[in-house]
């Protein structure tokens, strides 16, 4: 297999540690999301992916899969141990409702094709792009807190979905430095899943085209 990624793409990092989980190999292709205005932009990438968005994760099959958590059940599927979502259908769904917090709700808020937008487009000031990115995290995150069970991941003693989604997340609220005292029980969600190997393998600086 051979996946399409940045090394700082929240996205493609939910990947990175679903991979590691199932112990998966990948052959890494780095599509660099602002050189040269976003290789990502580019016809040889379009081919792959026509929404120019990352991860895309090409199989031996020769079929592409994109949107990281098509790609993450996929997995799943086709390698289900360790399993990535509880089999109670209630559990499941609540698994998948905080996973879609995240990557449905706060992320394509704060991705940064809206940022550039903000900055570029509608001409806003750094200060307030910054407070656009703080407000919406904080909005996210307190669904988020208030969703979590009992630890020390997202739904109890077992990684899911939900903690390969806030992990990435979580990074990026503190490379963006959005304050994060109101939300203990994600800060010890993310703490515990930062001593399994998979997740740090997986951190933006751990990648071949870090920067």
């Amino acid at each position: 297999m051979k996946l399409y990624t940045y090394f700082r793409s929240s996205a493609a990092y939910r990947v990175r540690i679903a991979l590691n989980l199932k112990g998966l190999t990948t052959e890494a292709v780095s599509i660099h999301l602002q050189k040269e205005g976003g290789i990502n932009r580019k016809a040889e990438f379009r081919a792959i992916n026509p929404h120019m968005r990352l991860p895309a994760l090409a199989l031996d099959s020769g079929d592409v899969l994109i949107q990281s958590l098509a790609i993450i059940e996929y997995l799943d599927e086709t390698h289900p141990q360790p399993p990535l979502l509880p089999r109670d259908p209630i559990e499941r769904a609540k698994v998948r409702a905080l996973a879609q917090v995240i990557a449905c709700d706060i992320h394509p808020l704060n991705n940064i094709g809206p940022l550039r937008y903000l900055k570029n487009t509608l001409g806003q000031e750094q200060a307030k792009i910054d407070a656009w990115y703080h407000h919406w995290i904080a909005d996210g995150f307190e669904a988020v807190e208030a969703l979590i069970h009992p630890g020390p991941y997202a739904f109890g003693s077992a990684v899911t979905l939900a903690d390969i989604c806030l992990v990435p997340q979580v990074y990026n609220a503190r490379r963006l430095k959005a304050p994060l005292d109101r939300f203990p029980k994600i800060v010890a969600v993310d703490a515990a899943c930062a001593k399994l190997a998979a997740f740090d393998k997986a951190r933006p600086e751990n990648q071949p085209d870090a920067e």
